[in-house]
């Protein structure tokens, strides 16, 4: 299986599943046929079902979302209520990573 098939499987990026191939040391063949000997094909083993098995994102749906309260805290706080875990754990890593500062930056609202 390529590192983008398992990927779409999974629901995470193919740069997370290549990270993951180093850190667990997952059994690998070159794919034939691509120069350059970067593409890779992983051997589907019992340590890789379980991660497939494992991930979180497989089942998880995509939250509803509509707007209650017209207050920037009220509008603020219920969308992070409708946000999936994975939504929530992205944002938080975004605020602690870079600030409100960098995540007003990012979106082009930022007073100088």
């Amino acid at each position: 299986m390529t590192p983008e098939e398992l990927a779409m499987i999974t629901g995470y990026s193919r740069q997370t599943i290549n990270k993951w191939v180093r850190k667990e040391s997952w059994l690998t063949t070159q794919k034939p046929g691509v120069q350059g000997g970067k593409a890779r094909l992983i051997h589907v083993d019992e340590r890789v079902r379980e991660f497939i098995n494992s991930a979180k994102r497989i089942s998880e749906k995509p939250g509803n979302y509509h707007v209650n309260d017209s207050s920037l805290e009220g509008l603020l706080l219920n969308a992070l209520k409708q946000m999936s875990i994975a939504e929530q754990e992205k944002m938080s890593a975004l605020l602690l990573r870079e600030g409100i500062a960098g995540v007003l930056k990012r979106l082009g609202i930022r007073d100088e």
